[in-house]
């Protein structure tokens, strides 16, 4: 995204907030940009720091074209700086060398620019060092810190920035571009009710890991719908072995659970919604014979919770088989 209207069709509320304090001269010297993955977090922050070198700008657009255009669209700009998570955390040792950094003046201006991906994995330290920065605003200096959970952001950070809330992209206008890019219409309803990043979607759509993935999944699905005895083989042989990272295991659990929200959608009449199944699939017919929405419901729960254990390192054979557990009850 090169221009603030770009960004205003599919952020509009955060195109007209920055492009207006561009407009009055009333740029914050520190931003909090917080949404889910794909919503256009880092194509915001890049757009917002392009503006803040470009040499020819004449309104709140850059021109993207100059010499400072082009190496911050390449992130080889001297005078911004891109932080990331080192391994799970932004740790102490990393805000130590950008402020080092700051210490100086810009290579080419006095200004400077620091964006921080996956601000939430600031460590108790690094948040400290961070806070310092904007306890000390420097005029010439602008921070953007970007994050999925805000709440995991101390508030101290949080009450030192203009917070600009993400929306998530609206999954019929992503399933429309992903099948403009060449997607099936099956695919794209999948893909796109599992991520907002239309380039995550599209990788999807051509691995064969992905590919395995749903055909994993479903097996599953039928066991448990079948309620077979061979469930804990399955979840052994097959996904033990093709989900392997946390990554991986997320994804494998939200494939699963779009498979009982549509058994869910269709007791409640909702086909229209439906994701994975169709409503010609007797596998349908059968589950939603076979649960009561009170069993969906904590089946659903259970699938969520233990995606959260996922995420907070619980060993995946512990948390896959005490969700077959609950399931099979």
């Amino acid at each position: 995204m090169n221009t603030w209207d770009q960004v205003a069709t599919i952020q509009p509320l955060a195109s007209q907030m920055i492009s207006r304090s561009i407009d009055r001269q009333r740029i914050s010297h520190a931003y909090l940009i917080q949404g889910q993955k794909g919503v256009g977090k880092e194509a915001i922050a890049q757009l917002l720091a392009a503006r803040l070198f470009c040499e020819r700008a004449v309104s709140a657009d850059p021109c993207n074209d100059c010499m400072n255009c082009r190496r911050i669209e390449s992130r080889n700009h001297p005078d911004v700086h891109w932080i990331e998570p080192d391994g799970l955390s932004i740790k102490k040792q990393q805000i130590d060398e950008l402020q080092k950094e700051f210490i100086y003046s810009g290579l080419e201006s006095n200004k400077k620019v620091y964006i921080i991906k996956g601000a939430e994995t600031l460590t108790v330290n690094a948040s400290n060092r961070i806070l310092k920065f904007l306890e000390e605003p420097s005029k010439q200096t602008t921070a953007i810190l970007l994050t999925e959970n805000s709440r995991a952001i101390i508030s101290t950070i949080r009450s030192r920035c203009q917070v600009i809330d993400l929306q998530p992209l609206p999954q019929n206008q992503l399933r429309h571009q992903l099948i403009e890019a060449g997607l099936n219409e099956k695919m794209a309803k999948v893909t796109s009710a599992l991520t907002n990043n239309i380039d995550e979607a599209i990788t999807w759509s051509e691995d064969e890991w992905f590919v395995k993935a749903r055909k994993i999944v479903l097996q599953l699905f039928d066991k448990f719908l079948n309620n077979d005895s061979d469930v804990y083989i399955t979840m052994h042989q097959q996904w033990l072995t093709h989900f392997k990272s946390r990554d991986e295991h997320a994804l494998g659990l939200d494939l699963l659970l779009l498979h009982f929200k549509d058994v869910l959608y269709t007791q409640i009449n909702k086909q229209s919604s439906l994701v994975v199944l169709d409503e010609q699939d007797e596998r349908l017919n059968r589950a939603v014979l076979a649960y009561s929405n009170e069993r969906l419901l904590a089946i659903l729960q259970s699938i969520i919770r233990a995606k959260q254990k996922i995420r907070q390192h619980v060993h995946a054979t512990l948390v896959m088989e005490q969700l077959t557990l609950h399931i099979q009850r």
